[in-house]
């Protein structure tokens, strides 16, 4: 299964609580448990970005790549981390 993780930071207080490599170690052990893995190629991070806009340079990067077929599955330690308001 082709894999990718997207992780997002917003704010200097929400860094230092939740770093971008903290969510991606996270991520990375996540697969790592189910016999798989994400090389950086496959790894999608906007720093400083709000999740109120979708105008994002990793998440667009990362949505081309979805268009395309290029990834089965998309990572990401909260829904929040795609955005802030989604229709369920």
């Amino acid at each position: 299964m082709r894999t990718a993780i997207y992780a997002r930071v917003s704010t200097v207080t929400h860094s230092q609580q939740h770093s971008i490599e903290e969510q991606i170690e996270r991520l990375h052990t996540h697969l790592l448990a189910r016999g798989a893995q994400a090389t950086d190629e496959h790894v999608f991070r906007d720093e400083g970005r709000s999740g109120a806009t979708l105008n994002r340079p990793a998440l667009d990067r990362l949505r081309d790549h979805v268009r395309l077929g290029d990834y089965d599955q998309i990572l990401v330690t909260s829904p929040d981390r795609l955005a802030r308001n989604y229709v369920s």
